[in-house]
């Protein structure tokens, strides 16, 4: 069994850079992305009241049901797509090996 998956992170110029994520911690992808520096607030702390880890799916299969706290925020926001998703209320679990995901900007 695989201790980590890769996530990847699609820049604007369409770079994807590829991000480890350990399967052993309960992380979330919003973690990933704060430990790996990018532009992520998150600052509700992941409890699914801010929305400021907004991001785009690009790919990705068997992602988790959205909750209605989730749903709720994304409601909220001007620039979501189908594909949005809060990063907080994605945990790294196996199923989301490959994953690609764009940070959308807040405003």
């Amino acid at each position: 069994m695989k201790d980590a998956i890769n996530i990847f992170v699609e820049q604007e110029n369409g770079e994807r850079i590829e991000l480890e994520a350990p399967l052993d911690m309960n992380l979330s992808v919003m973690e990933v992305l704060k430990a790996n520096e990018f532009p992520v607030q998150a600052v509700c702390g992941g409890m699914a009241i801010c929305a400021t880890c907004h991001v785009e799916v690009l790919q990705g299969e068997d992602l988790p049901e959205m909750s209605d706290d989730e749903a709720y925020m994304l409601e909220s926001l001007p620039h979501a797509t189908d594909s949005s998703r809060l990063s907080c209320q994605l945990r790294i679990e196996p199923e989301l090996d490959g994953l690609v995901v764009r940070i959308m900007p807040e405003a």
